[in-house]
């Protein structure tokens, strides 16, 4: 099913993935869980092996790959570990894909290459402390100065926010214009007044960096600028939906993983002088979770095939992203239940699975707003924007 649809050179993408996840991510998962610690020596291997900018022209240091065979990648390392595969979205999706689409020639020969290659890192700072799926109410101003701007207040839950070199930063330069006056910066993260803090006791994705940030008055030059005034809410909406599909095909990796484990431990684990798979109550378990990763799986391919065809996926991006989720958290829920008592420690991998799957139904679009754009898609009528 895993090739179903596929190019040869699509299958040697996936098969490329898979081996460099078995042998450089798996094995240090648990380790690096455990130590709460972001393995930067194996991010900067992501970028050398052409994962964090996959879709990006070959001109800045991309692969130039279509969106399907950039969620296979996605998908083989979301399986190996959520915390590297957040890396790929964040540096990918979020960063470069926002960098190539709505950047300037000047910026993007000044970041694409470095990021591409896994040489420096950038992060995306949109969620701020009193501000998630509300992106038009955002508190950081953006103020006018001579040759630039002067940028003040706080973002938080920002991945890889303590070892970016540049931060997309959304701001507000007009606050009674709403998402109007919403602008988008890329600010170099040695700024003047510019800090980053980690953010520590996560339910999941222990070994991914996440930072609180403050902006105390930092300048930067017209030059920093992406895009118009005005284009913040665009580009913040159009990264969103990239982002959703790589969160999805990341959430497909966590269902495979969760069934390849449910089925070697029912396999080898035996009771009352049987293996635990002979028990149907135990295949039910298994099937459920091979239902919903095919199916996750397949509704992933069909937003990415829209994407190759420049046809519009946002509402099929939504619906991948909703079902992948939830998807994940179910199947790794039903895994730790094959491994009852076992699953609960993290000698097995599945632990880490539930954690980490969990947040998927949160960030970059809860699933109530995933909820919201279908709804809105198919009534016509915006619930996200309450009446009067």
């Amino acid at each position: 099913m895993s090739g179903l649809g596929l190019s040869d050179e699509q299958r040697l993408i996936q098969e490329t993935a898979r081996e460099f996840v078995d042998n450089e991510v798996v094995p240090r998962a648990r380790d690096s869980d455990r130590a709460q610690k972001f393995d930067l020596d194996l991010a900067r291997r992501l970028g050398a092996m052409g994962y964090l900018g996959a879709p990006v022209a070959e001109q800045y240091g991309g692969r130039e790959l279509d969106y399907t065979g950039y969620g296979l990648i996605v998908e083989e390392i979301g399986r190996g570990d959520s915390a590297m595969r957040t890396v790929v979205s964040v540096q990918t999706s979020l960063v470069c894909g926002s960098i190539e689409r709505w950047g300037s020639e000047q910026q993007k020969q000044r970041w694409l290459p470095k990021l591409t290659a896994g040489e420096a890192f950038g992060c995306f700072g949109l969620t701020e402390p009193d501000t998630g799926s509300d992106a038009a109410s955002l508190r950081t101003r953006a103020e006018r100065i001579e040759g630039g701007w002067r940028i003040s207040g706080q973002k938080m839950w920002i991945s890889l926010g303590n070892v970016a070199e540049v931060a997309l930063i959304f701001a507000q330069t007009d606050p009674a214009a709403k998402h109007r006056g919403l602008a988008c910066f890329l600010v170099p993260t040695a700024s003047e007044g510019f800090s980053a803090q980690q953010i520590h006791g996560k339910l999941g994705l222990r070994s991914s960096d996440t930072a609180s940030l403050a902006l105390d008055a930092v300048e930067v030059g017209d030059e920093a600028l992406m895009g118009e005034v005005g284009d913040g809410f665009k580009i913040a909406m159009s990264a969103l939906d990239s982002g959703r599909y790589s969160v999805a095909a990341g959430c497909v990796g966590i269902c495979e993983a969760c069934v390849e484990a449910s089925v070697a431990y029912a396999t080898e684990r035996r009771q009352f002088d049987q293996p635990l798979a002979a028990f149907q109550l135990v295949q039910e378990m298994i099937a459920d979770q091979i239902v919903r990763r095919d199916a996750a799986r397949m509704l992933v391919r069909r937003a990415g095939l829209l994407k190759d065809a420049g046809k519009p996926s946002t509402v099929e991006t939504s619906v991948a992203k909703l079902y992948a989720t939830e998807a994940s958290v179910e199947c790794a829920n039903l895994a730790i239940q094959v491994h009852g008592g076992s699953g609960y420690v993290d000698d097995y991998p599945v632990e880490r699975y539930l954690r980490d799957a969990r947040v998927t139904t949160l960030y970059e679009g809860t699933s109530q707003i995933q909820k919201l754009i279908i709804g809105r898609d198919a009534t016509g009528i915006n619930a996200m924007v309450p009446p009067g």
